[in-house]
């Protein structure tokens, strides 16, 4: 070996511990946190005025409509659009044992 190689061997620096090595493991997420939806079991004086008075004025009223706007429980929801369809306010476009469409009776014209 020549006096260069000796040399060149000396100078190297020994490999540190953070610059090899195993690897940190990797942290998954806990995914998205939804929270959890407070809605109405009962139809309160609040919500039955609201009901009354904004549902008339939609064009698509489904139960996932009333449930979203309202605030209000699926069942609940489910109860009201029959209500509402017995008393005219509503009237139905599509029945479906999944689910059905309503619009507002008034939109005949349409």
């Amino acid at each position: 070996m020549t006096m260069f190689a000796q040399n060149y061997h000396r100078q190297l620096p020994a490999p540190s511990a953070s610059s090899g090595g195993k690897k940190q493991k990797k942290k998954w997420s806990k995914g998205k946190v939804k929270d959890k939806a407070q809605h109405a079991v009962v139809l309160d004086k609040a919500i039955s005025d609201k009901l009354n008075k904004d549902v008339q004025s939609y064009r698509l009223i489904t139960v996932a409509v009333l449930v979203d706007r309202l605030k209000i429980n699926g069942s609940l929801a489910r109860r009201a659009l029959a209500d509402l369809e017995d008393r005219g306010v509503i009237r139905k476009v599509v029945g479906h044992h999944t689910g059905s469409i309503y619009t507002r009776a008034a939109a005949d014209s349409d």
